[in-house]
């Protein structure tokens, strides 16, 4: 099969639609579970003038989120390695019930911001889980569950928004209770149809992917995307401030569009890109057309079409960036394939956590060009860390054999 300048595989083996129903019901909750990132945007605007919050703090629903998944990524080999993969899926799916429905019933910024951060306790436990067991059950091998499971990030940003500015014209506290809801059929999809689980032969400890990030590639993949992340939820969290729309379907309909994009790029051009012209290539221009994008936007922050049009367009090299650097990090480290997904999340998704809480704080202290100044900066230092560091992204897991549910533990997007 054709590969990367790294060496990765980058072929779809054959059968992608033609999966065990098992595949197909954790690929469904995987969707609703990524529909919790975007189903806020619609309404941080309402959150924030209802409860008289500024908009510093209503970004801090995407700082508690994220800065606890990203520290319970350390966790959930822990947890999967002790109790199986279906037990650490309910179990997160459980979590994530239960505070997006106490979210719902908050009465205070504080509150909403407390019960996200249980709720980024369920998804890590979920999210990383869904793909190692997508991996292991999908047939067509590690392509194909990697491709599926991109395509449920898509399909779950890009329908999130739909659903937030939907129930938001009701009230802001719709989506959450909407969430907790689609939630809990998950949990019946996943508790019927997925067969029970074994406990891998092998525990993984806590402390494991710690030590992985001493590997210069797969250290180098994690702090661009560090860096990355604050281009990307500066877009994700901010714009819908910048826009200025009152309106949560309207809002939905703009980040629908991207998630959209996002959900093909994934599926449909990330491949086929990365096949022609390989990793790094492919991935630098990425992140240098975001940074161009985020720049752009900057420069006009007050003509609202160049925000809904970039933003639109921005998922597009979103969706090409995120499968092909998962699949990276599944093969760049010498350690166990479970062990350096985690290490890289970890360090990812705390990216995340603090370009949120950035881009909130730039945009009372100054105006709403500055967090996207910052989010192209943050792109712009990871696009150098990436070509400095690109001759230690040397592919050690280039083997073609099955990849088990534990290789792929705690890979994620993000972006949430």
């Amino acid at each position: 099969m054709p590969s990367s300048d790294t060496g990765v595989t980058t072929d779809a083996r054959p059968g992608l639609l033609k999966q065990p129903v098992a595949v197909w019901a954790v690929a469904f909750a995987a969707v609703v579970s990524f529909m919790g990132i975007g189903l806020v945007d619609p309404i941080l605007p309402a959150i924030a003038g209802q409860l008289g919050a500024t908009k510093a703090q209503t970004l801090l629903l995407f700082t508690s989120y994220l800065g606890i998944t990203g520290l319970a990524m350390l966790l959930t080999g822990w947890v999967s390695s002790r109790h199986g993969a279906k037990k650490t899926l309910l179990a997160g799916l459980a979590l994530i019930v239960v505070f997006a429905a106490l979210a719902g019933s908050s009465g205070s910024i504080g509150e909403i911001v407390g019960f996200r951060a249980g709720w980024g306790l369920g998804n890590s436990l979920f999210i990383a889980t869904a793909l190692a067991t997508i991996v292991g059950a999908a047939s067509g091998g590690m392509a194909n569950a990697i491709i599926l499971y991109e395509a449920a990030l898509g399909l779950g940003i890009a329908a999130g928004p739909l659903v937030g500015g939907l129930l938001g014209e009701v009230s802001w506290r719709g989506p959450f209770f909407g969430t907790a809801v689609l939630m809990a059929v998950a949990f019946t999809a996943i508790a019927t149809l997925l067969p029970a689980t074994p406990r891998p032969a092998v525990r993984v400890s806590v402390s494991d992917p710690l030590r992985a990030l001493g590997h210069r590639g797969l250290r180098t993949v994690a702090a661009m995307a560090f860096l990355y992340n604050f281009g990307f939820f500066t877009l994700l969290a901010y714009t819908p401030f910048a826009l200025e729309i009152s309106s949560p379907i309207r809002l939905g309909f703009v980040f629908f569009g991207w998630g959209l994009c996002l959900a093909i790029a994934s599926v449909v051009l990330a491949p086929r890109l990365q096949r022609r012209f390989g990793t790094v290539p492919v991935v630098a221009t990425m992140l240098a057309l975001f940074a161009l994008v985020l720049l752009v936007e900057a420069a006009f922050v007050d003509v609202k079409p160049v925000l809904v049009v970039g933003t639109v367009v921005a998922g597009l090299f979103l969706g090409v960036n995120n499968t092909i650097v998962t699949e990276l990090v599944m093969e760049v480290s010498p350690v166990q394939r479970s062990t350096a997904s985690a290490a890289y999340s970890f360090v990812r998704f705390l990216g995340g956590a603090i370009a949120a809480w950035a881009a909130g704080e730039l945009g009372e202290a100054f105006t709403d060009w500055s967090p996207f100044v910052l989010g192209a900066f943050g792109v712009l230092v990871g696009l150098a860390v990436l070509l400095g560091g690109r001759r230690h992204l040397v592919v050690v897991h280039a083997d073609p054999a099955p990849h088990t549910p534990a290789e792929a533990q705690a890979v994620t997007t993000g972006d949430a």
